[in-house]
């Protein structure tokens, strides 16, 4: 607590100190500020004011975002409450996002993702791929506390909605072009405009490359650098004026060069034999590591997708829509698990992945009463070949065997869907709104595993792991009362479940781990308060919960022997470890108490405790490690920040920007402890941090161009972001790094 109050009095020092900041959303994004912007978001499905909308979320305008700098969608971190949006562990395209304390880290294909993300209303169904460039966007929306009554599959902890801006009648261009150290470049355009008079087109693309901020001592390689190109066209058709036609076609690529982190303790083989001796604490990252020689430098995705949404108004009051989409991604990523030049676990892991969804939905809008109504259809196919190079584990008697291990697996699901959604106007303030979802999800999985030893082929062994199919069913509800104090002030009640699916061991290698695990859920209690103050010139927002989260598919690792060579063999399953109960508050603040000058602050507790964690192994705590700390669940995360406007002579004006973020101490794995231990593994931790931005961008009298400089993580603090525990496989432990200092200068050209 001592801690908190620290963070909590320095970070109100920077509040009232600082003239600038980075997240304030203002009515005029460039000229002076005189209130604060409102935002229609669809997070019900229909279109409404955030301030009206009965639950938790933050919504940021594509201008707010293209003013701050932001250029991935990871640059989120810090802006909301509660949300841990960060680069996943030992990949340059997947994304790490737990919302309150729920998520799932790992980017293996058959674990599915927590956090529902949606492009346009299409959901993807791999974090792989999410590493999201911003190009071209209307709109964000981070949806928090489960979702599952209107969104598809998986929003068991929220979800985080990109809005494209839809082309229309006005001509409109945008182009951008930004260099930076690390010899970052990064160029965009956007050019949308009438090809007819009822249709229209856009254009955008970018490209976006840096040098690594990891480099190998010994050779000079360079890791965690970026090289991506995407491109995307939209076509926007009204042939009539109660019909509406949207195509959108996407194509994205990535080939940077892996992604490597630090090695946080010594590493052994099978035999117990120490293999490479590092200190029982890990020193402060310098950003350099050294990775296995001869494997390949490169992690490679491409990925592209059409979506074509018709929205129809059958009536004044009755609206249809139809969302028809189809996606395929492929990966190539090389992984080097433990960080150091020895073959302990390095990987190839190759993902093919394709996925077609319809959504039809049928809205209706009356003067008391909304409903949305849909079915939803989603079939995912995935293909993964992966080969393992772990030598080095072997012991002297193996050593130089020509070791391989190779996995095939495929795994088709089937998701199928009916929901609804109605909200009902009782008087002009109260109004009462409930949902509900029916679920259904088929997983027909196959998965081989072959151990080869080119010197030594008597010990070679292949494994079939074919189970029958899983099937999995589930209805959730949502129940919500807001009551409308004045036309600046709302306070709302809501009750939310959330479900995401079963599943099967991806990574079974015997008939010990071949297992399958059950669904979770999820039960959130959420009050809130929506108010605007003093003419729109002050903004707070409030909301507290509770969520009952049970039944938590946790990886555990363990070792067995295995039966062909005698050697400890690593055991990795895939368990329902059990429950835990997640309380916590948000507050979102914004003030524009002088012309020009803008303050926000988010700020998010959260306490999460397992209430239940089974586990057979640590005996001397009865078969339970619910002492542990969850993972990813920070108690605060804090931001302060704000921005000036000063008008110059002549009509153009400089912006100033400052922004201070603030996160406390929090687990990076859930094993982070021994086995059968209370003693914590200092390198799955990350301790209490501070990050500080700022910028300061110069727009000429018409606000057609700009010219800013951005800084990011100015005192240049060493963090970590995840960490892998892999503690059966040679005692591995690995921690990820963010960024080091930054910073970019960036042209922008408006028309």
């Amino acid at each position: 607590m001592k801690h908190c109050v620290k963070a909590a009095l320095l970070a109100g020092t920077a509040f009232a100190a600082m003239s600038s900041g980075a997240w304030a959303q203002t009515a005029a994004p460039q000229a002076e500020a005189t209130a604060v912007e409102d935002i229609v978001v669809t997070a019900r499905r229909t279109s409404e004011s955030a301030q009206r909308t009965p639950l938790a979320l933050t919504a940021f305008s594509g201008e707010t975002l293209a003013r701050t700098g932001a250029q991935q969608v990871t640059d989120l971190q810090g802006a909301v409450p509660n949300l841990n949006l960060v680069q996943g562990r030992g990949s340059s395209n997947a994304t790490n996002i737990y919302i309150r304390g729920v998520g799932q880290p790992d980017a293996l294909q058959t674990f599915d993702p927590a956090v529902g993300v949606y492009v346009d209303d299409v959901y993807y169904s791999r974090i792989r791929g999410t590493q999201f460039d911003l190009l071209d966007l209307e709109r964000v929306e981070v949806l928090r506390g489960p979702q599952g009554t209107l969104y598809g599959k998986n929003t068991i902890g929220g979800a985080l909605k990109l809005v494209s801006r839809r082309p229309g009648q006005d001509f409109r261009a945008r182009a951008s072009a930004a260099y930076g150290d690390y010899d970052m470049i990064d160029v965009q355009g956007s050019v949308s405009g009438p090809i007819t008079d009822t249709l229209a087109l856009g254009l955008s693309a970018l490209h976006s490359e840096r040098g690594g901020y990891v480099t190998d001592p010994a050779t000079g390689a360079e890791y965690n650098d970026k090289n991506s190109t995407a491109v995307r066209a939209s076509l926007a058709w009204d042939p009539a004026s109660n019909l509406r036609i949207d195509l959108n076609a996407d194509y994205a690529k990535d080939d940077a060069g892996m992604t490597v982190g630090q090695a946080q303790n010594t590493l052994i083989d099978f035999s117990g034999n120490v293999i490479k001796a590092l200190p029982a604490v890990a020193p402060k990252y310098d950003f350099k590591t050294r990775a296995t020689p001869g494997l390949p430098n490169e992690t490679r995705l491409e990925t592209w997708g059409t979506a074509l949404r018709i929205g129809w108004d059958l009536t004044e009051r009755l609206s249809l829509k139809s969302i028809t989409s189809y996606r395929q991604l492929k990966t190539h990523d090389y992984l080097d698990f433990d960080a150091t030049e020895l073959q302990v676990a390095d990987a190839l892991v190759a993902v093919d992945q394709n996925q077609t969804s319809q959504e039809l939905q049928l809205t209706y809008g009356g003067e008391r009463l909304t409903a949305v109504g849909g079915l939803y259809w989603l079939k995912e196919d995935v293909t993964s070949h992966q080969e393992s190079y772990n030598d080095a584990l072997l012991g002297s008697a193996f050593l130089n065997s020509g070791f391989l291990r190779t996995i095939d697996d495929t795994l088709t699901t089937t998701s199928k869907a009916v929901y609804g959604n109605v909200s009902y106007a009782v008087t002009d303030a109260l109004r009462l709104s409930a949902g509900v979802r029916y679920s259904e999800e088929e997983k027909d999985y196959w998965r081989t595993t072959s151990a080869f030893y080119n010197k030594l082929p008597a010990f070679n062994s292949t494994y079939v792991f074919a189970p029958p199919v899983g099937k999995w069913d589930d209805t959730s509800i949502m129940l919500s009362a807001d009551y409308q104090l004045s036309a600046d002030a709302m306070v709302y009640a809501r009750y939310s479940q959330g479900f995401k699916s079963g599943g099967f061991n991806g990574r079974a290698n015997s008939p010990t781990e071949a297992t399958k695990y059950d669904p979770e859920t999820a039960d959130t209690f959420e009050v809130g308060a929506k108010t605007t103050y003093l003419d729109n010139r002050l903004r707070l927002n409030l909301a507290a919960f509770l969520t009952k989260y049970k039944d938590f598919q946790a990886r555990v690792s363990g070792l067995d022997t295995d039966p062909i060579t005698g050697l400890p063999a690593p055991v990795l399953s895939v368990i329902n470890a059990g429950s835990l109960d997640i309380l916590g508050f948000e507050i979102e603040g914004v003030a524009v108490p002088v012309r020009g000058l803008t303050l926000d602050t988010q700020i998010g507790f959260l306490d999460a405790d397992y209430k239940e964690f089974n586990d057979a192994r640590f005996t001397s705590f009865g078969g339970s490690r619910a002492f542990q700390d969850p993972a990813f669940s920070p108690r605060w995360t804090m931001r302060f920040g704000g921005q000036y406007e000063y008008a110059l002579a002549g009509g153009s004006n400089l912006t100033f920007g400052a922004a201070a973020k603030y996160r406390s101490r929090m687990a990076l794995a859930v094993d982070n402890t021994l086995v059968n231990s209370a003693t914590e593994l200092p390198g799955m931790y990350q301790e209490e941090y501070w990050l500080y931005d700022a910028r300061v961008v110069w727009n000429d009298p018409s606000n057609r161009y700009s010219v800013g400089l951005y800084g990011q993580n100015l005192s240049d603090e060493v963090y970590k972001t995840d960490a892998q525990e892999f503690s059966s496989i040679g005692n591995i432990r690995t921690a990820y790094y963010g960024a080091p200092r930054t910073w970019m200068v960036k042209f922008t050209a408006r028309y």
